[in-house]
């Protein structure tokens, strides 16, 4: 048996920053200690990293796909370089994406690099409510095309079939995985990955829609260069390691408190985040809304939102989440690109002068909008700690001048109280 090493074994790669801590919380659970570097660090950023898994978190589920293969395969050649034996390709557990891309061009683009003929694509996440059968994406008891992702802003997901959805996307073909044959385990799996394989498919719509099932297809995938799909499927992996005798035991997320004035900034528009901010409102406490057109219209808005902050002993949410057809009148005015651009630079804007005005922690709500944070407040790299919701951890800002903690939230995730619970974990409560 080989003994435990301190360099990295598993290598990720996600294509937003909120599915990268999605994905880093799954790993961490597993026992596995897990840094999330914000997009592709330089060549000897790893240094001082100490982790058994890396995630490299970019900014490329909604870019053009050639550019998403580009920065991608940058982040592969990284990873590489850090001495990772696996690889994961993270998208989000609705398969957000459109007939160009970009999961399979980045997906196929993954393969060729790795010299490999055959990956799984399984967005499944039973513990969120994402479940895949005869490769139709359900979202609780909703198929993904009637759950409300069918009027997304950005990747509208109107076909729950998603052999379909990616055979669109991909130039090799796309099979189905049956759930009669992860149902069947392990073994099973790996001989439908042969069949399939002989077949010439080159990536295969995974079924499943229980814990057991990730579990199995995670085994089945010890072999396999690269693994594609949402951060369930990733909860096999860790096993995987252990019993070859690499994985370090002891605890995987000790993460120190962080104290200090909070706050909660919302851009996403899907329905969680929504109760979300409902709830908020509801409760009575100071909320700002962010106004796309008053930007546009060059409005002081951040100061006005800084101001609002200063004025509250409490924390606040400051927000741009609304509902669809606000966003839509909106994107009709000012266009898709330029209103998500509007409202994501602001909201970066506010979260790094609350930072240089003594604010430590930060419940940050929508991927994109976690992204713009994230880069507005100059962090590189990210400790993962305990989950506070399933799919969003705890985590705690390395590197810089002042300690930070941030919870990144998928606008899809997270229990109507979530903001609650969040500013409770950052403010000390790590247990």
């Amino acid at each position: 048996m080989t003994p435990p090493t301190s360099r990295p074994l598993l290598g990720c790669i996600a294509d937003d920053f909120t599915g990268a801590t999605d994905l880093a919380n799954i790993l961490v659970r597993g026992g596995m200690r897990t840094v999330q570097t914000i997009a592709v660090p330089a060549a000897d950023a790893a240094a001082n990293l100490d982790a058994d898994a890396l995630v490299v978190a970019l900014k490329s589920r909604t870019v053009p796909a050639a550019h998403a293969v580009e920065a991608s395969l940058q982040a592969l050649r990284w990873l590489q370089a850090q001495g990772c034996r696996q690889f994961f390709f993270k998208y989000c557990s609705t398969f957000d994406s459109t007939p160009a891309g970009n999961i399979g061009p980045v997906a196929e683009a993954l393969l060729n690099a790795l010299g490999s003929d055959f990956s799984i694509a399984c967005p499944a996440f039973p513990e969120a409510g994402r479940t895949v059968f005869r490769g139709h994406l359900f979202v609780h008891d909703a198929l993904l095309s009637e759950s409300g992702m069918e009027h997304h802003p950005l990747t509208p997901m109107g076909d729950a079939n998603l052999v379909r959805v990616l055979q669109a996307q991909s130039e090799g073909a796309v099979g189905l995985l049956r759930y009669d044959s992860v149902a069947a385990g392990a073994e099973a799996i790996a001989s439908e990955f042969q069949r399939l394989r002989k077949a010439g498919v080159r990536l295969a719509i995974a079924d499943a829609i229980s814990d057991a099932d990730l579990n199995a297809l995670g085994l089945a995938c010890a072999g396999l260069p690269l693994i594609t799909g949402g951060s369930g499927v990733a909860q096999g992996l860790p096993g995987n390691f252990r019993r070859q005798g690499l994985l370090r035991e002891g605890e995987a997320a000790a993460v120190p408190a962080v104290h200090g004035p909070a706050v909660v900034l919302a851009g996403s528009a899907s329905k969680a985040t929504q109760g979300q901010v409902a709830a908020w409102l509801d409760s009575g406490r100071p909320a700002l809304r962010i106004d796309p057109l008053a930007l546009a219209a060059a409005e002081p808005v951040v100061a006005q939102a800084l101001a609002f902050a200063a004025e509250h002993t409490q924390p606040v949410l400051i927000y741009a989440t609304s509902a669809p057809e606000t966003v839509k009148r909106v994107q009709a005015e000012l266009g898709v690109e330029r209103a998500g651009a509007l409202v994501e630079n602001a909201l970066g804007q506010i979260a790094k002068g609350l930072s240089e005005g003594g604010t430590r922690c930060f419940v940050v709500a929508g991927g994109e909008t976690s992204g713009a944070v994230v880069q507005a407040l100059g962090i590189k790299a990210l400790q993962i700690g305990r989950q506070i919701d399933p799919g969003v951890p705890a985590t705690l800002a390395l590197g810089g001048a002042v300690p930070l903690a941030l919870a990144l939230k998928s606008g899809n995730f997270g229990s109507v109280d979530f903001f609650d619970k969040a500013l409770r974990r950052l403010a000390g409560d790590w247990a």
